[in-house]
């Protein structure tokens, strides 16, 4: 099924650079993005880009229903006349970042209420379609997923995951780990696409978390990560002193037994909450 019809328009498979596209071609990843997925033949999954339908037909194999948003009309046709046929499969053309998939579900009763994301994604809106699913720390989005499956640039994937006191650990590290427990599949090298990319990617597995003793106040967390992070080399009091003095700064890490020489890059998630929750207010 489709949701919208194909314009007539000629064919052009090739990737298309304004999209980000990059086709996966290596049987080893695509293995590893679907056992990381735990797929069961109850399980309805959103899929983000499509493209040529090689993790679709994947998805179609193991899934109750598959919904589709791909946003080249080209690749629609192409996959309306591969998957067309299949009950499971829907096609949702249009921009993901734009389409509000609730609304155009609803006459579709059995690709509603998705519990699972698996998606090979463009790398230029990694950051945008992370926001999209999660939202943000102090608003975050209200789902049913159950897992997130993305394959996604390497130096993004590695700061998902990164734990503190590490190179790779910054502010995007904090808010997904507030948010989701992030975990690394496996690395995917850049020969696994056609054509292939500059660079390298990972296979992660993000799972949304009930948040147990949440910040207070989440939009001061937020802040607070955002200036900590601001000037990496500098210590975490400093990039703080716009709101309170180094005094008040030094004292309530020292009380939360924090080093006061700390880097954003030392504190735990934790440490974070624990810093927003006693931080004080004016």
């Amino acid at each position: 099924m489709i949701s919208e019809n194909s314009q007539k328009k000629r064919p052009n498979y090739r990737p298309l650079k304004r999209f980000g596209q990059h086709w996966l071609k290596s049987e080893k990843a695509l293995a590893r993005i679907v056992a990381a997925a735990e797929l069961n033949p109850r399980d309805r999954v959103l899929e983000i880009g499509a493209g040529t339908g090689i993790l679709t037909s994947r998805l179609l194999e193991e899934s109750e229903a598959v919904t589709s948003v791909e946003i080249d009309r080209n690749l629609c046709k192409k996959l309306v006349r591969k998957f067309g046929e299949l009950d499971n499969f829907l096609l949702l053309q249009g921009d993901f970042l734009n389409l509000d998939v609730t609304e155009a579900l609803k006459s579709f009763p059995k690709f509603q209420n998705h519990n699972k994301v698996v998606a090979n994604i463009p790398y230029n809106i990694t950051g945008l379609i992370l926001e999209k699913l999660f939202g943000t720390i102090y608003r975050p989005t209200v789902g049913n997923y159950e897992s997130i499956v993305l394959l996604i640039q390497k130096e993004v994937g590695d700061r998902l995951v990164a734990k503190p006191a590490t190179k790779a650990y910054s502010a995007l590290s904090v808010r997904m780990q507030y948010l989701a427990h992030c975990d690394l599949v496996c690395d995917v090298p850049a020969k696994a696409f056609s054509p292939p990319p500059k660079i390298d990617s990972v296979v992660v597995k993000l799972r949304p978390k009930i948040i147990d003793n949440p910040a207070d106040n989440p939009q001061l967390l937020g802040t607070l990560i955002k200036l900590g992070f601001g000037k990496r080399r500098k210590m975490l009091r400093n990039n703080l002193k716009s709101l309170r003095s180094i005094e008040e700064l030094t004292t309530l890490l020292e009380k939360l037994a924090i080093n006061p020489q700390s880097r954003a890059e030392n504190l735990s998630v934790r440490d974070w909450i624990n810093l927003s929750n006693n931080f004080p207010q004016e």
